[in-house]
């Protein structure tokens, strides 16, 4: 999914790569002005010597390599103008060129290897994104439905926050949560609470009964595991239910910020818990019923459910043409307060009754 503000870094990107392609031409011919407009005294070495060390990083090894060849040629010639082909100063300055475009050409191996590895790793994390939060049909049971993950951290493609929408007998199931804790430990813990619900929303007839379906799953995973984690581990979670054929919307709130409803008129209403609820993971703390609150889900309606700290002032009196329209707006101004500096992960989904 690309985050708000990719373009223009990847414009910004994209230039400062144009400048360093041709810097080193222009510190070659810099350094051949320079000999010719100065007294013999001075030296353009530190021109010469900067070419192919500029050039390693984005030129190709052959690129590289004719760098710092074309600027061995130039530190020789420089020199011979003057009849001092062979004099010490020469000699030096030479072998000192000579010796920085060697360096240059392993400094250009080692960054080619490591862009292979980061490649390869962002592979990997992408399509690990697509496997366990894949992005939803734009339209389900007759809902229009968008999605969105903006990780806090560059090139982090997936962490602790989810999200899944699941058609079933009894309507469009959806659930947004929050894993505590980060890395690859997360990364699983939102995969097994995903695969409980796409197994519960099928199969349960309240998302009451869905919902312990996930406190279970993850007691079991908690058990399996064994150690600090057992004790440690649970995620904040609101479920949510559209009955067909109803104005209506049922949530299921375990300890997660609430879901926003946005009407068309640019009203906005927080769906609050008439009782609150522990996260899911902390059933051994104490045990009571889920109870699903409903309230009215008109047309043109858009229910928006997340996992950071959004508030209603942030979504008032505006209006929004699409969920998808929604959530990019509400991610780049996210992005924007924030200074492209965000601390935690951020799962978005909304859903539009036409």
């Amino acid at each position: 999914m690309v985050r708000p503000g990719d373009a223009e870094e990847g414009r910004r990107i994209s230039s400062l790569r144009v400048v360093l392609q041709v810097l080193p031409v222009l510190l070659i011919v810099g350094g051949v002005f320079y000999d010719l407009l100065t007294p013999h005294a001075f030296t353009a070495i530190p021109f010469f010597t900067a070419a192919p060390l500029v050039a390693a990083p984005v030129y190709s090894l052959s690129g590289t390599v004719v760098t710092g060849g074309v600027a061995l040629i130039a530190t020789y010639a420089v020199h011979a103008r003057y009849g001092l082909a062979a004099d010490a100063d020469t000699v030096t300055e030479v072998v000192t060129v000579a010796t920085v475009a060697v360096l240059a050409a392993v400094i250009n191996r080692v960054v080619r290897r490591g862009e292979g590895r980061l490649a390869s790793a962002r592979g990997i994390a992408e399509a690990t994104q697509r496997a366990v939060l894949p992005e939803p049909a734009g339209r389900i049971g007759g809902f229009d439905i968008a999605a969105r993950y903006e990780a806090a951290q560059a090139d982090a493609f997936i962490g602790g926050d989810l999200y899944a929408v699941q058609d079933s007998p009894y309507g469009v199931r959806l659930v947004v949560g929050d894993v505590r804790g980060k890395g690859m430990g997360a990364v699983a813990a939102v995969s097994i609470v995903i695969g409980a619900f796409r197994e519960a929303a099928e199969q349960e007839a309240t998302l009451e009964a869905v919902a312990q379906r996930l406190e279970r799953a993850l007691a079991r995973e908690a058990t399996r595991r064994g150690g600090i984690e057992a004790f440690e581990g649970f995620t904040t979670a609101v479920l949510a239910e559209l009955p067909y054929g109803r104005g209506v919307v049922r949530i299921v709130n375990r300890g997660h910020p609430p879901p926003l409803l946005l009407h068309v008129d640019g009203t906005v209403r927080c769906l609050l818990a008439r009782e609150a609820a522990l996260p899911l993971g902390m059933g051994d703390l104490g045990t009571w019923p889920d109870r699903a609150d409903e309230t009215g889900f008109p047309a043109g309606a858009t229910l928006l459910l997340h996992t950071d700290g959004l508030s209603e002032a942030r979504l008032a009196g505006r209006t929004f043409r699409a969920p998808g329209e929604l959530l990019r707006t509400l991610a780049e101004e996210v992005r924007r307060h924030t200074g492209g500096g965000m601390t935690d992960d951020m799962a978005l989904l909304a859903v539009r009754r036409p």
